[in-house]
Protein backbone atom coordinates (compact mmCIF):
# COMPACT_ATOMS: atom_id res chain seq x y z
CA UNK A 1 0.00 0.00 0.00
CA UNK A 2 2.80 2.34 0.56
CA UNK A 3 4.34 1.95 -2.67
CA UNK A 4 1.23 2.44 -4.11
CA UNK A 5 0.57 5.86 -2.57
CA UNK A 6 4.44 6.78 -2.30
CA UNK A 7 4.58 8.42 -6.15
CA UNK A 8 1.23 10.47 -5.73
CA UNK A 9 2.51 12.07 -2.53
CA UNK A 10 6.04 12.53 -3.01
CA UNK A 11 6.35 12.65 -6.82
CA UNK A 12 6.50 16.55 -6.97
CA UNK A 13 5.66 18.95 -9.83
CA UNK A 14 8.80 20.54 -11.00
CA UNK A 15 7.59 23.61 -12.69
CA UNK A 16 4.04 25.74 -12.17
CA UNK A 17 2.13 24.78 -15.05
CA UNK A 18 -1.03 27.12 -16.84
CA UNK A 19 -2.73 24.50 -19.10
CA UNK A 20 -6.14 24.66 -20.40
CA UNK A 21 -8.65 22.15 -20.80
CA UNK A 22 -11.27 22.73 -23.68
CA UNK A 23 -14.75 22.90 -23.79
CA UNK A 24 -16.56 19.38 -23.61
CA UNK A 25 -13.24 17.55 -23.05
CA UNK A 26 -12.88 13.62 -22.72
CA UNK A 27 -10.76 12.11 -20.26
CA UNK A 28 -8.18 10.92 -23.31
CA UNK A 29 -7.93 14.89 -23.62
CA UNK A 30 -6.98 15.57 -20.28
CA UNK A 31 -4.53 13.02 -20.06
CA UNK A 32 -2.86 13.90 -22.65
CA UNK A 33 -2.77 17.47 -21.92
CA UNK A 34 -1.20 16.31 -18.42
CA UNK A 35 1.29 14.13 -20.18
CA UNK A 36 2.35 16.75 -21.88
CA UNK A 37 3.47 19.09 -19.07
CA UNK A 38 4.00 16.79 -16.37
CA UNK A 39 4.92 13.37 -18.24
CA UNK A 40 3.04 9.88 -17.95
CA UNK A 41 4.02 8.86 -14.59
CA UNK A 42 2.17 11.88 -12.88
CA UNK A 43 -0.24 12.20 -15.30
CA UNK A 44 -1.72 8.23 -14.21
CA UNK A 45 -1.48 9.47 -11.08
CA UNK A 46 -3.42 12.33 -11.44
CA UNK A 47 -6.01 10.78 -13.43
CA UNK A 48 -6.44 7.94 -10.97
CA UNK A 49 -7.20 10.03 -8.41
CA UNK A 50 -9.92 11.49 -10.71
CA UNK A 51 -11.49 9.02 -11.94
CA UNK A 52 -11.74 7.83 -8.29
CA UNK A 53 -13.35 11.19 -7.52
CA UNK A 54 -16.00 10.16 -11.17
CA UNK A 55 -14.53 14.10 -12.30
CA UNK A 56 -17.09 14.78 -15.24
CA UNK A 57 -14.11 16.23 -17.48
CA UNK A 58 -16.92 17.65 -19.85
CA UNK A 59 -17.92 20.12 -17.23
CA UNK A 60 -14.35 20.91 -16.25
CA UNK A 61 -13.48 23.50 -19.33
CA UNK A 62 -11.12 26.14 -17.67
CA UNK A 63 -7.74 27.34 -17.43
CA UNK A 64 -5.20 26.07 -14.15
CA UNK A 65 -2.56 26.90 -12.98
CA UNK A 66 -0.58 24.54 -10.63
CA UNK A 67 2.57 25.77 -8.79
CA UNK A 68 5.58 24.00 -9.00
CA UNK A 69 6.26 21.52 -5.96
CA UNK A 70 2.37 20.23 -6.22
CA UNK A 71 1.56 16.59 -5.75
CA UNK A 72 -0.97 14.58 -8.07
CA UNK A 73 -3.39 14.73 -5.13
CA UNK A 74 -2.94 19.18 -5.53
CA UNK A 75 -3.31 18.50 -9.33
CA UNK A 76 -6.26 16.37 -9.12
CA UNK A 77 -7.72 18.73 -6.10
CA UNK A 78 -7.34 21.79 -8.60
CA UNK A 79 -8.97 20.11 -11.93
CA UNK A 80 -11.59 18.05 -9.95
CA UNK A 81 -12.70 21.06 -8.15
CA UNK A 82 -13.03 23.38 -11.07
CA UNK A 83 -10.73 25.88 -9.26
CA UNK A 84 -10.19 27.52 -12.10
CA UNK A 85 -7.13 30.40 -12.39
CA UNK A 86 -7.95 33.76 -13.20
CA UNK A 87 -6.44 35.85 -15.82
CA UNK A 88 -5.24 39.65 -15.33
CA UNK A 89 -6.03 42.31 -17.87
CA UNK A 90 -3.93 44.68 -17.86
CA UNK A 91 -4.82 47.96 -19.35
CA UNK A 92 -2.77 50.91 -19.77
CA UNK A 93 -2.65 53.42 -22.97
CA UNK A 94 -4.04 51.81 -25.89
CA UNK A 95 -3.99 53.51 -28.89
CA UNK A 96 -6.18 51.46 -30.56
CA UNK A 97 -8.85 49.28 -29.83
CA UNK A 98 -8.20 46.52 -32.54
CA UNK A 99 -4.79 46.26 -30.23
CA UNK A 100 -6.69 46.39 -27.35
CA UNK A 101 -9.24 43.66 -28.19
CA UNK A 102 -6.53 41.25 -29.93
CA UNK A 103 -4.48 41.43 -26.72
CA UNK A 104 -7.49 40.54 -24.51
CA UNK A 105 -8.81 37.88 -26.98
CA UNK A 106 -4.76 36.33 -27.13
CA UNK A 107 -5.26 35.63 -23.42
CA UNK A 108 -8.96 34.32 -23.34
CA UNK A 109 -10.96 31.62 -25.32
CA UNK A 110 -12.81 34.07 -27.60
CA UNK A 111 -11.60 35.64 -31.11
CA UNK A 112 -10.94 39.14 -31.30
CA UNK A 113 -13.48 39.68 -33.57
CA UNK A 114 -16.09 38.66 -30.85
CA UNK A 115 -15.23 41.08 -28.92
CA UNK A 116 -15.10 43.53 -31.47
CA UNK A 117 -18.55 43.13 -32.66
CA UNK A 118 -19.88 44.10 -29.26
CA UNK A 119 -17.92 47.34 -28.92
CA UNK A 120 -19.67 48.22 -31.91
CA UNK A 121 -22.99 47.70 -30.59
CA UNK A 122 -24.70 50.81 -30.45
CA UNK A 123 -27.24 49.13 -27.73
CA UNK A 124 -24.55 47.75 -25.99
CA UNK A 125 -22.42 50.81 -25.86
CA UNK A 126 -25.74 53.21 -25.03
CA UNK A 127 -25.64 51.09 -21.64
CA UNK A 128 -22.55 52.70 -20.74
CA UNK A 129 -23.67 56.35 -22.04
CA UNK A 130 -20.95 55.47 -25.02
CA UNK A 131 -21.15 55.37 -28.78
CA UNK A 132 -19.01 52.55 -30.52
CA UNK A 133 -16.25 55.05 -31.61
CA UNK A 134 -16.00 56.31 -28.08
CA UNK A 135 -15.28 52.49 -27.03
CA UNK A 136 -11.87 52.73 -25.86
CA UNK A 137 -13.28 55.24 -22.95
CA UNK A 138 -14.81 52.05 -21.23
CA UNK A 139 -11.43 50.54 -21.15
CA UNK A 140 -10.32 52.59 -17.91
CA UNK A 141 -6.63 52.02 -17.14
CA UNK A 142 -6.59 49.51 -14.43
CA UNK A 143 -5.98 45.53 -13.83
CA UNK A 144 -8.92 42.95 -14.46
CA UNK A 145 -9.43 39.58 -13.20
CA UNK A 146 -11.72 37.42 -15.68
CA UNK A 147 -11.65 33.67 -16.36
CA UNK A 148 -10.61 31.97 -19.36
CA UNK A 149 -13.56 30.69 -20.72
CA UNK A 150 -15.33 34.19 -19.68
CA UNK A 151 -17.51 35.53 -22.79
CA UNK A 152 -16.95 38.93 -24.58
CA UNK A 153 -20.12 39.69 -23.13
CA UNK A 154 -18.76 38.72 -19.43
CA UNK A 155 -15.52 40.81 -20.60
CA UNK A 156 -17.24 44.27 -20.91
CA UNK A 157 -19.32 43.62 -17.82
CA UNK A 158 -16.58 43.25 -15.93
CA UNK A 159 -14.69 46.30 -17.67
CA UNK A 160 -18.22 48.66 -17.43
CA UNK A 161 -18.67 47.85 -14.16
CA UNK A 162 -15.50 49.70 -13.55
CA UNK A 163 -16.09 52.15 -15.86
CA UNK A 164 -19.77 52.96 -14.21
CA UNK A 165 -17.72 52.92 -10.30
CA UNK A 166 -15.57 56.05 -12.08
CA UNK A 167 -18.20 57.82 -13.25
CA UNK A 168 -19.56 58.27 -9.76
CA UNK A 169 -22.33 61.20 -9.42
CA UNK A 170 -19.51 63.41 -7.77
CA UNK A 171 -17.79 62.95 -11.18
CA UNK A 172 -20.38 63.10 -12.98
CA UNK A 173 -21.28 66.66 -11.32
CA UNK A 174 -17.85 67.84 -11.36
CA UNK A 175 -18.54 66.98 -15.56
CA UNK A 176 -21.30 68.82 -15.73
CA UNK A 177 -19.74 72.11 -13.97
CA UNK A 178 -17.35 71.86 -16.79
CA UNK A 179 -19.63 71.80 -19.75
CA UNK A 180 -18.97 67.97 -20.69
CA UNK A 181 -19.93 64.66 -20.45
CA UNK A 182 -18.53 61.61 -18.94
CA UNK A 183 -17.53 60.55 -22.83
CA UNK A 184 -16.26 63.61 -23.65
CA UNK A 185 -14.21 64.02 -20.04
CA UNK A 186 -12.63 60.92 -21.16
CA UNK A 187 -12.00 61.99 -24.93
CA UNK A 188 -9.87 65.43 -23.18
CA UNK A 189 -7.99 63.35 -20.73
CA UNK A 190 -6.91 60.93 -23.53
CA UNK A 191 -5.60 63.93 -25.56
CA UNK A 192 -4.26 64.98 -22.34
CA UNK A 193 -2.48 61.94 -21.66
CA UNK A 194 -1.05 61.91 -25.19
CA UNK A 195 0.52 65.77 -24.84
CA UNK A 196 2.48 65.18 -21.31
CA UNK A 197 4.11 62.53 -19.57
CA UNK A 198 4.16 64.89 -16.37
CA UNK A 199 1.10 64.21 -14.02
CA UNK A 200 1.19 68.09 -12.79
CA UNK A 201 0.70 69.04 -16.05
CA UNK A 202 -2.09 67.07 -17.27
CA UNK A 203 -4.83 68.83 -15.22
CA UNK A 204 -3.59 72.06 -16.90
CA UNK A 205 -3.08 70.63 -20.62
CA UNK A 206 -6.83 69.25 -20.24
CA UNK A 207 -7.87 73.21 -18.78
CA UNK A 208 -6.35 74.52 -22.01
CA UNK A 209 -8.54 72.51 -24.06
CA UNK A 210 -11.72 73.14 -22.43
CA UNK A 211 -10.91 76.68 -22.39
CA UNK A 212 -10.85 76.37 -26.77
CA UNK A 213 -13.64 74.49 -26.90
CA UNK A 214 -15.41 77.11 -24.57
CA UNK A 215 -14.57 79.82 -27.34
CA UNK A 216 -15.16 78.07 -30.10
CA UNK A 217 -11.66 77.12 -30.97
CA UNK A 218 -10.66 74.31 -33.14
CA UNK A 219 -8.49 71.82 -30.48
CA UNK A 220 -5.37 71.22 -33.16
CA UNK A 221 -3.88 68.86 -30.98
CA UNK A 222 -0.78 67.14 -32.41
CA UNK A 223 -1.59 64.11 -30.74
CA UNK A 224 -5.13 63.65 -32.69
CA UNK A 225 -2.92 63.85 -35.64
CA UNK A 226 -0.91 61.44 -34.78
CA UNK A 227 -4.00 58.93 -33.76
CA UNK A 228 -5.89 60.06 -37.82
CA UNK A 229 -2.36 59.15 -39.56
CA UNK A 230 -1.84 55.82 -36.70
CA UNK A 231 2.04 56.78 -36.58
CA UNK A 232 2.96 57.61 -32.90
CA UNK A 233 6.65 57.64 -34.64
CA UNK A 234 5.82 61.58 -36.00
CA UNK A 235 7.93 63.71 -33.00
CA UNK A 236 7.27 66.87 -35.04
CA UNK A 237 4.30 67.52 -36.82
CA UNK A 238 4.53 69.95 -40.39
CA UNK A 239 1.84 71.02 -42.70
CA UNK A 240 1.60 67.47 -44.84
CA UNK A 241 0.45 66.03 -41.99
CA UNK A 242 -2.56 68.29 -41.15
CA UNK A 243 -3.91 67.50 -44.36
CA UNK A 244 -5.36 64.64 -43.12
CA UNK A 245 -8.44 63.36 -44.13
CA UNK A 246 -9.85 62.35 -40.70
CA UNK A 247 -12.75 63.48 -38.26
CA UNK A 248 -9.65 63.26 -35.98
CA UNK A 249 -7.94 66.21 -37.40
CA UNK A 250 -8.60 68.68 -34.98
CA UNK A 251 -7.00 70.78 -37.19
CA UNK A 252 -9.79 71.03 -39.60
CA UNK A 253 -12.77 70.10 -37.59
CA UNK A 254 -14.58 71.78 -34.76
CA UNK A 255 -14.51 70.84 -31.45
CA UNK A 256 -13.67 67.27 -29.79
CA UNK A 257 -12.94 64.20 -32.12
CA UNK A 258 -15.36 61.34 -32.20
CA UNK A 259 -13.85 59.43 -29.17
CA UNK A 260 -10.95 58.99 -26.94
CA UNK A 261 -7.06 58.38 -28.63
CA UNK A 262 -6.08 56.13 -26.12
CA UNK A 263 -7.64 54.70 -23.06
CA UNK A 264 -7.09 56.77 -19.73
CA UNK A 265 -7.29 56.11 -16.24
CA UNK A 266 -8.88 57.79 -12.75
CA UNK A 267 -5.75 59.73 -12.21
CA UNK A 268 -5.97 61.92 -14.90
CA UNK A 269 -10.28 61.84 -15.26
CA UNK A 270 -9.17 63.76 -11.42
CA UNK A 271 -6.61 65.74 -12.68
CA UNK A 272 -8.98 67.39 -15.30
CA UNK A 273 -12.19 67.70 -13.46
CA UNK A 274 -10.11 69.16 -10.40
CA UNK A 275 -7.77 71.11 -12.15
CA UNK A 276 -7.57 74.67 -11.52
CA UNK A 277 -9.25 77.64 -14.09
CA UNK A 278 -6.61 79.34 -16.06
CA UNK A 279 -6.52 81.53 -19.18
CA UNK A 280 -4.48 79.80 -21.30
CA UNK A 281 -5.31 78.60 -24.88
CA UNK A 282 -1.69 77.66 -26.14
CA UNK A 283 0.73 75.40 -25.52
CA UNK A 284 4.24 74.84 -27.04
CA UNK A 285 6.94 72.08 -25.87
CA UNK A 286 9.77 73.67 -23.73
CA UNK A 287 12.71 73.88 -26.00
CA UNK A 288 15.08 72.12 -23.13
CA UNK A 289 13.01 68.85 -24.20
CA UNK A 290 12.23 68.10 -20.51
CA UNK A 291 9.13 67.49 -21.69
CA UNK A 292 7.39 70.14 -19.77
CA UNK A 293 5.23 72.85 -21.98
CA UNK A 294 4.99 76.59 -22.19
CA UNK A 295 1.75 77.77 -22.05
CA UNK A 296 0.55 81.10 -23.46
CA UNK A 297 -2.79 83.03 -22.76
CA UNK A 298 -2.26 85.02 -26.16
CA UNK A 299 -0.74 83.82 -30.00
CA UNK A 300 1.71 86.29 -30.10
CA UNK A 301 3.25 85.10 -26.55
CA UNK A 302 3.06 81.32 -27.81
CA UNK A 303 4.87 82.06 -31.23
CA UNK A 304 7.73 83.34 -29.57
CA UNK A 305 7.54 80.27 -27.62
CA UNK A 306 6.92 78.07 -30.81
CA UNK A 307 9.94 80.13 -32.63
CA UNK A 308 11.85 79.01 -29.56
CA UNK A 309 11.39 75.68 -29.65
CA UNK A 310 11.28 75.00 -33.17
CA UNK A 311 15.06 76.60 -33.43
CA UNK A 312 15.96 74.03 -30.63
CA UNK A 313 14.47 71.30 -32.62
CA UNK A 314 16.67 72.49 -36.01
CA UNK A 315 19.53 72.69 -33.73
CA UNK A 316 19.28 69.15 -32.65
CA UNK A 317 18.67 67.87 -36.73
CA UNK A 318 14.67 66.67 -35.59
CA UNK A 319 12.76 66.77 -39.07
Amino acid sequence: MLLLFYPVVMRKTQQTVVFRIPRGATAAMVSDSLTKHYGPGMAKSVMRLMNMRRVDYSKRHGMYEVPQGSNAIAVARKIGAGGQTPVRLTVNGFRSLDLLASRISAKLEFPADSLLLLLNDREVMSRYGLRPEQALALFVDDTYEVYWTSSPREVIDKIGKNYLSLWNQERRDKAAALGLSPAEVMTVASIADEETNDPDEKGKVARLYINRLKKGMRLQADPTIRFALNDFTIRRVKGNHLKVNSPYNTYTHNGLPPGPIRTTGRSTVDRLLDSEPHDYLFMCAKEDFSGSHNFASTFAEHSRNAERYRHALNARGIQ
